[in-house]
C-alpha cells in the first residue's frame, strides 16, 4: 500500500484561546512503541474529542502536501511532516485507497481503520488562517484514524501492508463525502449506519436521520471567540 515516511509525536502545551494541544508534533527516529492508546511520547490536549482507543493513531498522506502548497502558497508549517498533527506521515495511499475496517500491518503493530477525522479550529491557529479547518473538511483531505489491534513498534520506512479489507465498498473518501456534504442523503446515511462505526459517529448519523438535517459545524470549525 505504501510506506511510512515519518512517525510523529508531541506533548501537550498551552495553545490558542486558553486551550491545550498536542498538535505540534515532531518526527521521531528509530522504533516507536504503539499501544492501544497510541504512540509512546504522544499526547492529546482535550481527551473529550481526541485520543482514546478509537483514535489511537492519526494517518495523513504526504501526497496532499503539494496540493496544500499550491493552494495556500509558501507555509513553514508544510515544510516538515506532521503539519496536520498526524502520527503517521506516508506515501502511497490516500483517502481514496483506504477503507473503513482495513487492517494494516505497520512494523510490528496491526492497525485497523476506525473512523474519519473531524477537523477542528486549532488547525486555523496552526496555519494562521480562519478557514483552514473548513478547507480540510471541504477538500476531504482529512486523514483517518486507527485503533490498535496488536501492539508493537513501528518506524519510518516501515511498509504499509494490507491484511484484511472487510468493507471494500466503503473507502474513506466515500465515508467523508457522506459525513461532510452539506445536504442530507438519508439512503447513504442509513447504509453507513450499518457499518461498525465508533459510538460518536453512530450517534451523529442517528441524529441526522431523526432530525432530517445536517448539524451545524460552526463551533468545531471556528472554535470559541478569540
Amino acid at each position: 500500500m505504501g510506506h511510512v515516511l515519518a512517525v510523529c509525536t508531541g506533548q501537550t502545551v498551552p495553545y490558542a484561546r486558553g486551550s491545550i494541544s498536542g498538535i505540534a508534533k515532531q518526527a521521531r527516529s528509530g522504533p516507536v512503541f504503539c499501544s492501544v492508546l497510541g504512540l509512546a511520547g504522544d499526547a492529546q490536549g482535550d481527551l473529550r474529542v481526541h485520543g482514546g482507543p478509537d483514535k489511537a493513531v492519526h494517518h495523513y498522506a504526504s501526497e496532499h502536501y503539494a496540493a496544500w502548497r499550491q493552494e495556500l502558497g509558501a507555509s513553514a508549517v508544510l515544510d516538515a511532516p506532521a503539519a496536520f498533527g498526524e502520527n503517521l506521515h506516508s506515501v502511497g495511499l490516500t483517502e481514496s485507497d483506504v477503507c473503513l475496517g482495513d487492517q494494516v500491518r505497520v512494523g510490528e503493530a496491526l492497525l485497523e481503520v476506525s473512523q474519519a477525522r473531524q477537523p477542528c479550529w486549532k488547525l486555523n491557529e496552526r496555519f494562521g488562517r480562519t478557514d483552514m479547518a473548513r478547507q480540510l473538511q471541504n477538500t476531504r483531505r482529512t486523514g483517518w484514524y486507527y485503533r490498535v489491534l496488536e501492539e508493537g513498534a513501528l518506524w519510518a520506512g516501515a511498509e504499509l501492508l494490507l491484511q484484511e479489507r472487510p468493507h471494500p465498498q466503503w473507502s474513506m473518501a466515500r465515508l467523508l463525502d457522506v459525513l461532510y456534504r452539506p445536504s442530507l442523503d438519508a439512503a447513504e446515511l442509513r447504509a453507513a449506519l450499518a457499518l461498525p462505526l465508533p459510538p460518536n459517529w453512530e450517534r451523529l448519523i442517528a441524529r441526522r436521520l431523526d432530525s432530517g438535517a445536517v448539524e451545524s459545524w460552526a463551533s468545531r470549525l471556528e472554535g470559541p471567540a478569540a
